[in-house]
C-alpha cells in the first residue's frame, strides 16, 4: 500500500507547483518517490505471474514516470506533475501492446489497461476486431469480473460514425471509440488501504480477456 504522506506530498505539489519550493521538499519527494517504488516492486511479480508477456525483471525505476513535465509545447507552465504515474510496460515485439497504467493522485487515482489515443492503423484493427468479432467483444464488455471493477472510457469519441461504418451499426457506440481504455477508479482509501495489493491482484486478472481481445485485433 501507499503511504499517507505520499499522498500528502502529491497534494502539496499541486497547491505549490513551481520550482523553489519543490527545492525545499526535494527530500520529501525522494521519500515519497521510493515509498511509490517499493509499492510497485510488490505489484511486478503479481502482474507477471497472471500475463506472461510482462517480464517479472522488468526494473520498478523502469515503470515509474517522471515527475518533471515537458513544459515546451504546453500552455501549462507548471513544471511538476500532481500524480505519480507507473506504466507497466509490455515489449512490443513488433507489434503494439495494450498498456497496464496506475495513476495515483489523491481522490483521481485509477487503475487504466487498454490503447490511449492510438494510431489509425492500430484503431482501424480494434474497430474491424469488435465489429467481426462483436459477440466476444460483448460477453467481455457484459462479463461479471469485468464489469464490477471497469467500464470503457467514453472521454475520446468520435461525434459521427468512423469511415467505413454506418451510424445505425448496432454497436456504434463502441466504434465510436478513439481510445479502448478500461478504468478501475481507486479512491484514496483504497490506495492508502492493505487490501490494494489484492484489489490490484483481482483487476490483473479479471482484465485479461480484455487485453487478449486487444492484442488479438492490433496482431492481425
Amino acid at each position: 500500500m501507499i503511504k499517507a504522506e505520499t499522498l500528502k506530498f502529491i497534494k502539496d505539489v499541486a497547491e505549490n507547483n513551481d520550482r523553489e519550493w519543490f527545492a525545499a521538499n526535494k527530500e520529501r519527494y525522494e521519500t515519497a518517490r521510493a515509498d511509490v517504488l517499493s509499492f510497485v516492486e510488490e505489484l511486478i511479480p503479481v502482474l507477471a505471474a497472471i500475463d506472461p508477456a510482462f517480464s517479472v525483471d522488468t526494473p520498478a525505476k523502469k515503470c515509474l514516470m517522471r515527475i518533471y513535465r515537458d513544459v515546451r509545447f504546453s500552455k501549462n507552465k507548471d513544471p511538476y506533475k500532481n500524480n505519480f504515474g507507473i506504466s507497466f510496460h509490455v515489449k512490443s515485439n513488433g507489434v503494439p501492446n495494450p498498456e497496464y497504467y496506475l495513476h495515483l493522485q489523491p481522490g483521481k487515482s485509477f487503475f487504466g489497461v487498454g490503447f490511449w489515443m492510438p494510431e489509425a492503423p492500430i484503431l482501424k484493427k480494434i474497430r474491424e476486431e469488435i465489429d467481426y468479432n462483436t459477440t466476444e467483444f460483448l460477453e467481455i464488455m457484459d462479463a461479471a469480473d469485468f464489469n464490477s471493477i471497469f467500464s470503457l472510457s467514453k472521454d475520446d469519441t468520435l461525434k459521427n460514425a468512423p469511415k467505413g461504418y454506418d451510424i445505425d451499426h448496432p454497436q456504434i457506440n463502441w466504434l465510436k471509440l478513439k481510445s479502448y481504455i478500461a478504468i478501475y477508479p481507486l479512491t484514496d482509501k483504497d490506495i492508502l488501504g492493505a487490501g490494494i495489493n489484492d484489489k490490484l491482484k483481482n483487476a490483473f486478472e479479471s482484465i485479461q480477456p480484455f487485453v487478449r481481445f486487444l492484442r488479438n485485433a492490433v496482431s492481425q
